[in-house]
């Protein structure tokens, strides 16, 4: 910034001598900023706490993948089979992660309102329906339709829950249960997966409620499982 010079004479007459420029007053000093504390705010201060706040992102995921799920069907931006197979994972995984929540979300639709998640396609479909729209409205089929998109929805949450940590008795094998039973309603051939999951069954019931399956049982159930399902599908395949 330039100072304009200015000039004052002296008493004799003689040649104007220049003014000083004046001082600049000195800038004050910027007002102290509290400082942010260095590590990170901990929403949760232990496991379980940490585990909670998991859960209920993991439940907030799937109503919201849902949600998105169901418009994208409505705007014909997925085709009936890919939907259908994504919404039967959802639901399952929706139908896992309830018991895991049960004690802090006992009800969905509450906790829905209360955190204004307003995804009504969601809730229809995870609260209400339970299966895929193309299900529900007889879009590829029929009862047998509903018979295989529940069976599917089983396999989906038993392999989810083993995944989760689900090792005790009395949690593993009313799923293995369910899964069964509906196996048994599907009008397809018996196949060798099948036959073992119906032993797992003979051996979880032999077994006390608190017991837990170790690593290696864990294990061999995932795979037989992993096996079941893709054999299930080759069945409907045939």
């Amino acid at each position: 910034m330039s100072l304009q010079r200015t000039y004052s004479y002296t008493k004799t007459g003689g040649p104007p001598l220049p003014t000083p420029p004046a001082r600049a007053l000195p800038a004050s000093p910027p007002p102290r900023v509290k400082e942010l504390p260095k590590e990170p705010i901990k929403l949760a201060e232990n496991r379980k706490d940490r585990e909670k706040f998991d859960s209920l992102a993991d439940l907030y995921s799937i109503i919201y993948a849902t949600e998105r799920l169901e418009k994208a069907y409505i705007k014909d931006a997925i085709n009936a089979t890919d939907y259908a197979n994504a919404c039967n994972k959802l639901i399952a995984k929706f139908k896992t992660i309830r018991p895991l929540v049960i004690q802090d979300v006992p009800d969905v639709e509450a906790f829905m309102r209360e955190y204004k998640i307003d995804l009504p396609a969601a809730k229809n479909r995870l609260l209400k329906i339970g299966v895929p729209a193309t299900v529900e409205h007889g879009g590829q089929t029929d009862f047998n339709q509903r018979l295989i998109a529940q069976t599917t929805q089983h396999f989906i949450t038993a392999m989810d829950s083993l995944k989760l940590d689900m090792h005790s008795v009395d949690q593993i094998q009313p799923l293995l249960n369910d899964l069964v039973d509906s196996l048994n309603k599907v009008p397809i051939k018996d196949f060798d997966q099948k036959n073992k999951l119906k032993q797992w069954l003979v051996t979880l019931n032999q077994m006390k409620a608190s017991d837990e399956l170790d690593d290696q049982q864990t294990r061999q159930l995932m795979f037989d499982l992993d096996g079941a399902y893709a054999q299930f599908h080759k069945s409907l395949a045939d």
